[in-house]
């Protein structure tokens, strides 16, 4: 896996910091995507400093294809033709399907759908014209089988999964891998910020009782850590993955089995 140029969007933290520090040891540079472009590049001096690869950090809205794309071109002049994707932006709502609206349904497809789309569409083509790429791409088990107030988010997550199926087919022949990791709950500061809304909302003693069914939905009996999704990412992002191509690996203690 060495010399090879990474891609990390949303990376900056969560899932998308726990998956660069399992790709740093086998890349030699990384490029961190993120909306919050400050974010982006303190995490990428921290790489440096770690790892002592070159990294750089920058600023993207996903959901603006022109925006990624001049992301792109910076990364090809500053560190080289990315060879790994890995998308780890998303957003997530809750609330009941009949009470959301039109806003919320857009604000969720633009970041979890269109913002994948656009992400592929830019940086598989170096790829496949080099005939070498792993790609990874975050979805949601809820995606798989549906949950109550997460509708459209899940629809956003299903399309992800049928998407990047779609691709592996189109572009296994050029040597690209494309491949969901699907998260269950996991301890990152984007689902403790709703869980602190939650909290707010429910009251503490309500909220409890909740964080206790929850937990019990895990055969594991805890929630997911950033590093147990990394681990997954890097190992679909090494050549000891390449012969898997269009699959959707859930990790997720056990919350699924299917």
């Amino acid at each position: 896996m060495s010399k090879r140029v990474a891609v990390v969007i949303g990376g900056a933290r969560g899932i998308g910091w726990a998956s660069c520090l399992r790709l740093a040891p086998s890349c030699d540079s990384i490029a961190i995507l993120d909306v919050d472009g400050a974010r982006a590049e303190r995490a990428a001096c921290e790489l440096k400093e770690r790892f002592g690869i070159r990294a750089m950090g920058l600023s993207v809205d996903v959901t603006v294809k022109e925006k990624v794309a001049a992301a792109r071109e910076k990364i090809a002049d500053a560190l080289g033709t990315p060879k790994v994707l890995v998308n780890c932006a998303a957003l997530v709502d809750d609330k009941r399907f009949l009470e959301s609206t039109e806003a919320d349904w857009d604000r969720i497809l633009s970041v979890c759908l269109y913002g994948t789309m656009n992400a592929l569409h830019e940086f598989l083509p170096a790829m496949s014209a080099e005939k070498y790429g792993r790609v990874v791409c975050l979805a949601s088990d809820s995606g798989k089988i549906g949950q109550a107030k997460l509708s459209y988010y899940a629809a956003a997550k299903g399309a992800v999964i049928a998407l990047v199926k779609s691709l592996a087919q189109e572009l296994g022949r050029d040597g690209v891998t494309l491949n969901i990791v699907s998260p269950g709950a996991t301890n990152t500061e984007m689902r403790n910020e709703r869980e602190d809304s939650l909290r707010a909302q429910m009251g503490e003693e309500a909220y409890e009782r909740r964080k206790k069914a929850v937990l019990k939905a895990y055969p594991l009996g805890r929630l997911g850590e950033p590093d147990d999704i990394g681990a997954a990412v890097g190992f679909l992002c090494s050549d000891d993955a390449s012969w898997i191509t269009g699959q959707t690996l859930s990790v997720n203690g056990g919350f699924t089995m299917a």
